[in-house]
């Protein structure tokens, strides 16, 4: 029985659709938004883009089909947000900002919560969740088994209800699009702060009309322009204590279980930056003789170059197809291969942007030139969603050293395909 890497027709039908998208509507999202000096202006203006993308049915796609949603595999969502991301990173980062928020529920809520917080968002998908995660201090410890380090934001029980306090950055979409709050944050907390991450580490869903939420400051970034990072207090914040996912020490399984999701995603943001830095690149050494006799294609080192660009893309392509397939067969338990796409694909990216540069020369440096652009935006993806560094220490390294572990198996042979 062979391999098969041929697309089915639903799959054509959605990748053509989100090429036809992306082409359309979102090759306007970049001269837009540079019009526009300030972070939070960028990303309210990328809101019509986001609008036509709900009506579109991406939104749709991240959730379950008994909630109106239509339950898109990860690796479907791969071969749209490879589409998408050819031409504009800024509106998929705020659909994935919003699956980061939401993912938990769906992949670890009950019944209960599910109906409680899930319809909002398909009743009107413009709205947008985000993931509190990442501490004023960074969050590569999250997990750290000494209770004196790792997460800081502590949520305390009283009665029926937890009160929440503490402070997060880069907390993507945070700011909703009225710059005060998004509709649902699933923040990440302890619950005691005697007790280390595997008892207490938790992620309790939160109102984003609670008392207490405040939007601190908004982080400019290089690259993703239109992505909103805005630092976030929680202050006295009362949730019912229903909202907690899981039990406190659940955390540490829901927050790795969701980067898991992002990670094999990002390699599919990573192979579209890349396409557009090679085919303005191929365009460029097609039309461009720097003065010479004839355009640069001909030279050999030209082609030397480009075919080097075009295996990487090609490799990280059904890199991030096989760590899609193997999250969603074995239910987002298998983390292994999603970081290492992640880590993979975002460091290739940023050497074949690179090419491209260094194959058109010092223009490519100059300020809003395409492939600067396109460098600003892939230099994001090795430090974002958890730092290559952090996933080869915390994730890998620690897969790998666990005396089950066995490369004759993993990542492959538990869940097949």
């Amino acid at each position: 029985m062979s391999i098969d890497f041929r697309l089915s027709d639903d799959q054509i039908a959605l990748r053509d659709g989100a090429r036809a998208f992306a082409n359309g509507v979102l090759k306007e999202v970049r001269p837009t938004i540079r019009k526009f000096a300030k972070p939070d202006e960028r990303f309210y203006a990328i809101r019509p883009f986001h609008k036509q993308g709900v009506d579109a049915g991406f939104v749709k796609g991240l959730f379950p089909k008994e909630f109106g949603g239509t339950d898109v595999s990860t690796l479907d969502f791969a071969l749209a947000a490879e589409e998408l991301c050819v031409v504009d990173v800024n509106v998929p980062s705020a659909m994935l900002g919003t699956g980061l928020c939401v993912k938990p529920v769906i992949m670890f809520g009950n019944d209960e919560q599910k109906r409680r917080f899930l319809p909002d968002f398909i009743q009107d998908g413009t709205r947008l969740g985000a993931l509190a995660f990442t501490e004023v201090t960074g969050g590569a410890n999250f997990d750290a088994p000494d209770p004196r380090f790792g997460v800081k934001t502590f949520a305390t029980r009283e009665g029926d209800e937890w009160v929440i306090n503490g402070e997060k950055h880069y907390t993507t979409n945070g700011t909703g699009w009225d710059g005060d709050h998004c509709h649902l944050y699933a923040v990440v907390c302890r619950t005691d702060p005697k007790k280390n991450a595997q008892e207490s580490l938790a992620v309790i869903m939160v109102p984003g009309n609670s008392p207490g939420i405040k939007v601190t400051g908004l982080l400019d970034t290089s690259g993703h322009r239109a992505s909103i990072s805005p630092r976030m207090k929680f202050e006295n914040v009362r949730v019912p204590a229903g909202n907690i996912l899981g039990k406190p020490g659940d955390g540490i399984e829901i927050v790795s279980t969701n980067f898991a999701w992002t990670a094999a995603l990002i390699g599919a943001a990573c192979v579209g930056v890349m396409r557009a830095a090679f085919d303005h690149t191929v365009e460029f050494a097609r039309k461009d003789a720097r003065s010479g006799p004839h355009p640069i294609i001909e030279y050999s080192t030209v082609g030397y170059m480009l075919a080097d660009m075009k295996m990487r893309i090609e490799a990280c392509r059904y890199m991030t197809w096989k760590a899609c397939q193997q999250y969603d067969l074995s239910k987002g338990k298998e983390h292994e291969l999603a970081v290492m796409t992640k880590v993979f694909c975002s460091e290739t990216c940023v050497d074949v942007v690179y090419d491209a540069m260094r194959l058109v020369g010092v223009d490519s440096y100059t300020d809003m030139h395409p492939l600067a652009e396109l460098m600003n935006d892939a230099m994001c993806f090795p430090l974002y969603d958890g730092g290559n560094m952090g996933a080869r220490r915390r994730n890998l390294h620690n897969i790998i050293k666990s005396p089950s572990y066995s490369s004759l198996t993993a990542p492959y042979g538990t869940f097949g395909g």
